[in-house]
């Protein structure tokens, strides 16, 4: 938090824009369109705009994700996945390689793919269609596994995926599933099971 509140006006533009490219077409690059709409934005140079998402979000949020500590049994997931012989993968909204080696979970992958790499970010059905395209398996083949209903539930199911939603706990308390998600689960060993029977 102190990092957000000493960029706070960076971060309010920066997540605007970050608003208009979830939902914009795939680009031809990504990264230039990104920093004109920041310049726009900020009323600063593109360069500098540049500059500034390197350097605050590129490389300034990189010592932040070694202390995000992942879901509870995610590795040994991923591991008893690979051990029944299925294929596993990654498709983040941020370069991949910014959270090292994604908590234990790169050496196992089939596939590691950062959506601004491929043009668009989630839940562009474009960027879920290369995801499938590179495991060479049709899209629904594919479970694609989220905790955002907007980014990953509806855009796995926008590329005929199938979808897993992790509940966060106040819907768990509630008792509020989301009717979107074609498995709804709580834990990760849960959805093991769930997928394995």
């Amino acid at each position: 938090m102190p990092y957000f509140f000493k960029n706070l006006y960076f971060f309010l533009k920066y997540n605007h824009v970050r608003h208009i490219l979830h939902r914009t077409a795939p680009l031809a690059d990504f990264y230039e369109y990104q920093a004109r709409l920041l310049a726009e934005e900020m009323n600063i140079s593109v360069a500098d705009a540049h500059k500034n998402i390197t350097e605050k979000v590129y490389e300034g949020l990189k010592p932040f994700f070694d202390k995000v500590c992942p879901y509870q049994h995610i590795l040994e997931t991923f591991q008893t996945f690979k051990n029944a012989g299925l294929k596993v993968a990654i498709l983040s909204d941020f370069p991949p390689d910014q959270k090292g080696d994604i908590w234990g979970t790169a050496a196992i992958c089939d596939v590691i793919l950062g959506s601004e790499e491929l043009g668009a970010l989630k839940p562009s059905k474009y960027t879920f269609g290369l995801l499938a395209k590179k495991l060479g398996v049709p899209p629904e083949s594919v479970l694609y596994v989220g905790n955002s209903i907007f980014s990953d539930i509806q855009g796995a199911r926008y590329a005929s995926m199938k979808t897993a939603y992790i509940m966060p706990l106040w819907r768990r308390i509630l008792h509020k599933p989301p009717a979107d998600a074609d498995i709804v689960f709580n834990n990760y060993r849960q959805l093991q099971k769930i997928v394995l029977q």
